[in-house]
């Protein structure tokens, strides 16, 4: 009866603190780095008393932090109470994303299933609920772990720590034990909500969650619409905040061009729920303005998504958005410009983007051709370092000179194009770097204005590199940039290099690519299928 269920992380390519308001749009990745969620019954039967109590046992497992929690769930009004949990989760107060997740979809399933169904789910429920959680390693760091192996920073040898390896702690002076969970940046709580609420709803008879080889042919999104509307507000309440969303978002439908729904479809939930049940609650949810908009998107073919940690210490995204807010409110005419300028570098990227996936669909030969060649070769020069940024000559004439470095800095690739068809793919991969090269231009504009670092000097020497190796199409900071992580877009097969470059400069280019499937159901413990692949492959060698 194990239900196991799984959902991806994610990586913001374009959007960073613009899609925090509506209408503007961000393109995110879904990755091939997923969270898994197992449901299944916790008792073999009904346990003799939880009928005159009317509560339902709830653990809750994480084997890679080494805990376990115990909890009642009322299922009156559904509130969770902890029983018993490991010192960790006791040191920081649970796991809210699960506790609530588990909330909402139970209360989901009363306010949606027919009379006898409900019948059968509350005797599901009394059997109690196990449920573990398991992340892939991609969302962690394990620099670390590479360093003490006396290992190269390289994929491969991030490739060779078990898969779900165990996060290590770290104990203070004072003996309490804190987890050293560095993270990617790839949205674990997302990913990890979005899992567990996927399993527990197909579990509980709500949804009917399709594999991964399945999305391809879905049409009717009812389920997972509703699936999304849990996952965001169980999300939102539990971190205390309400966000953007385009992690959820992601988690549940893959990539996709995003703009956020209106704050208020959530926040008056919170206030709501303050005050009343959570029963009485889930109708607002369920029956909300959710106007979030949603376009399927994905890389064009032939090209990679590469993520890097240069491992330079972590930023504070709260903090980060924090002082542009400010910065907003005390030059809003500045902001407004540097804001709409951003905009349009935003959507012409995406633009370019769709218009090398319409050139792949209807020209695939000149396209391929043109990859290939532009795959060995690189740029002459990099031209945007920070003085630019400084330029004191006025706008017209710093833009008259990129352009002017534009057309030399990418002679090489202009020379492939030998006939119409050609040119037509040349242009767009230009005007697709092009249009990047400006979104860094304006995020970097706005952090020193914000006193942020959104694309710190050691990132813009990191990411000038990158761009003048053969291949790279795009180079940037994902989301709200910082110190965490970079990203590439790569053509054809130059990824590799890439990542060879990177190790020499003490970047660890991790396992993370771009896979567009949003939550899945699975068919088995992915334990068990790694130990499955490890076999076959010993066997085959």
């Amino acid at each position: 009866m194990a239900v196991v269920a799984s959902a991806p992380g994610k990586v913001l390519i374009t959007g960073g603190y613009l899609i925090l308001e509506r209408p503007n749009a961000g393109l995110v990745l879904s990755t091939n780095a997923r969270f898994y969620a197992i449901v299944k019954p916790l008792h073999n039967e009904i346990q003799p008393d939880s009928w005159a109590w009317a509560w339902a046992d709830v653990r809750l497992t994480s084997p890679q932090l080494g805990r376990e929690g115990h909890y009642k769930l009322a299922l009156k009004n559904l509130t969770v109470q902890s029983v018993s949990s490991s010192r960790h989760w006791l040191h920081e107060g649970g796991n809210p994303f699960v506790e609530y997740a588990v909330q909402y979809s139970v209360a989901a399933a009363y306010a949606t299933l027919d009379n006898n169904k409900k019948e059968v789910l509350h005797k599901l429920l009394l059997q109690g609920l196990d449920i573990t959680i398991l992340g892939c390693n991609d969302f962690y760091s394990y620099r670390n772990e590479i360093e003490r192996r006396g290992l190269p920073l390289t994929p491969e040898s991030l490739a060779s720590i078990p898969p779900f390896a165990s996060i290590t702690f770290n104990t203070d002076d004072g003996g309490d034990c804190k987890p050293e969970v560095a993270k990617t940046g790839l949205g674990s709580s997302a990913a990890m909500t979005t899992a567990v609420i996927g399993a527990l709803l197909h579990y509980l008879g709500v949804i009917k969650l399709s594999s991964s080889k399945d999305q391809q042919d879905r049409k009717d999104y009812t389920d997972i619409d509703l699936l999304h509307k849990i996952a965001q507000t169980a999300h939102c309440i539990a971190q205390g905040k309400v966000g953007s969303g385009f992690d959820v978002s992601s988690a549940v439908y893959g990539s996709q061009r995003y703009v956020r729904f209106s704050p208020e479809v959530i926040s008056s939930v919170q206030v709501a729920a303050q005050v009343l049940p959570v029963p009485e609650v889930i109708s607002d949810i369920l029956n909300g303005n959710w106007d979030h908009e949603r376009t399927e998107f994905s890389l064009p073919p032939l090209m990679t998504l590469l993520l890097g940690e240069p491992g330079t210490g972590g930023s504070s995204t709260p903090s980060m958005v924090g002082a542009v807010k400010k910065w907003q409110k005390s030059d809003p005419q500045k902001s407004l410009d540097t804001w709409r300028r951003l905009s349009e570098a935003n959507s012409q990227l995406e633009i370019q983007l769709n218009f090398l996936s319409k050139l792949a669909k209807e020209q695939w030969d000149a396209y391929k051709s043109v990859i290939d060649s532009c795959s060995k070769l690189r740029s002459e020069k990099v031209f945007l370092s920070n003085h630019l940024t400084f330029w004191p000559y006025g706008s017209h004439v710093l833009a008259f000179l990129l352009v002017l470095m534009l057309k030399i800095q990418f002679s090489q690739w202009i020379e492939q194009a030998s006939e119409p068809n050609k040119e037509a793919v040349i242009k767009a991969l230009l005007g697709a770097k092009e249009a990047m090269l400006g979104i860094r231009y304006h995020m970097r504009l706005m952090g020193e204005a914000a006193g942020v670092p959104i694309e710190p000097e050691s990132q813009t020497k990191l990411l000038d590199a990158t761009l003048n190796l053969e291949g790279v199409l795009l180079a940037g900071v994902p989301g709200a940039g910082g110190f965490d992580a970079v990203f590439a877009v790569t053509l054809g097969d130059s990824s590799s290099n890439v990542s060879k470059t990177w190790s020499s400069l003490n970047v660890l280019a991790l396992l993370v690519k771009e896979d567009p499937c949003g939550v899945s159901l699975e068919s088995a413990d992915p334990r068990t299928n790694e130990i499955t692949s490890a076999v076959s492959s010993i066997h085959i060698e």
